[in-house]
């Protein structure tokens, strides 16, 4: 078989340069909404690169943007070593970050809670995306992280579910997310922007945030939907 086009594209350098630095673009993306990066995403053809519509907010307010930080996991009842791999993903986590955790559709654990919050939060982590659940969910919310997950849940992980690797291509629903690549995640949900892309679909997005102002106003003012329409705006 000849496989070196699809190794190719699995293989990741979640640090490819960008043209301007990573805190301005992360910044410059929470000051704008993800429908706006999911227009300018569609532009560019990429109509799949929301992750599963479950995943939601702690607090409806939460917005974050970062790089992926990947994390793939299963139910697995063993214990031996356990801590010990954890402790050292967490370690690796890096700032300007967004952990997204592929959990492999468990529903029984929580894969997220206060201690690991405060460890993501030491290393400048911008928020985390987990397709799974939260504990300690009142605490993390003191802390006041981004957290996007599917539930609640008491349930520890330990001898219930165990990390498997992290920094490698996951998939969450249709989604394939590589590290490095641009997570944002608002009230709506959450996108993941190709890192090659997310300076260009940074740009996109702000002017077509800007733009909605003047559209906006167009309706205010009593503009009819068919003559906004032919002036170039949308509903």
């Amino acid at each position: 078989m000849k496989l070196e086009d699809l190794e190719a594209d699995r293989e990741v350098n979640p640090t490819s340069p960008l043209p301007i630095p990573e805190k301005e673009i992360c910044d410059r993306y929470e000051q704008i909404f993800s429908a706006a990066v999911n227009d300018a995403l569609r532009e560019k053809r990429l109509t799949n690169q929301t992750l599963p519509n479950g995943l939601i907010p702690l607090r409806d307010e939460m917005k974050a943007a970062g790089f992926a930080f990947t994390i793939k996991g299963a139910k697995n009842l063993t214990l031996k070593n356990e801590m010990a791999e954890r402790a050292k993903m967490l370690d690796d986590i890096s700032e300007n970050s967004f952990v997204v955790w592929d959990t492999s559709l468990d529903r029984e654990s929580a894969h997220w809670g206060e201690c690991m919050t405060m460890a993501a939060q030491r290393k400048n982590c911008r928020g985390a995306v987990v397709d799974g659940g939260v504990r300690d969910t009142d605490r993390v919310l003191d802390l006041g992280f981004p957290v996007w997950i599917r539930y609640r849940s008491s349930n520890g992980m330990l001898g219930r579910f165990r990390i498997s690797s992290w920094q490698t291509p996951i998939q969450m629903g249709d989604v394939i997310v590589r590290p490095g690549d641009l997570i944002f995640a608002d009230i709506d949900g959450a996108l993941c922007v190709p890192r090659n892309l997310s300076v260009e679909i940074l740009i996109r997005a702000e002017e077509i945030a800007n733009g909605e102002s003047e559209l906006k106003q167009w309706i205010r003012e009593g503009m009819s939907a068919q003559e906004i329409v032919a002036r170039g705006g949308y509903f």
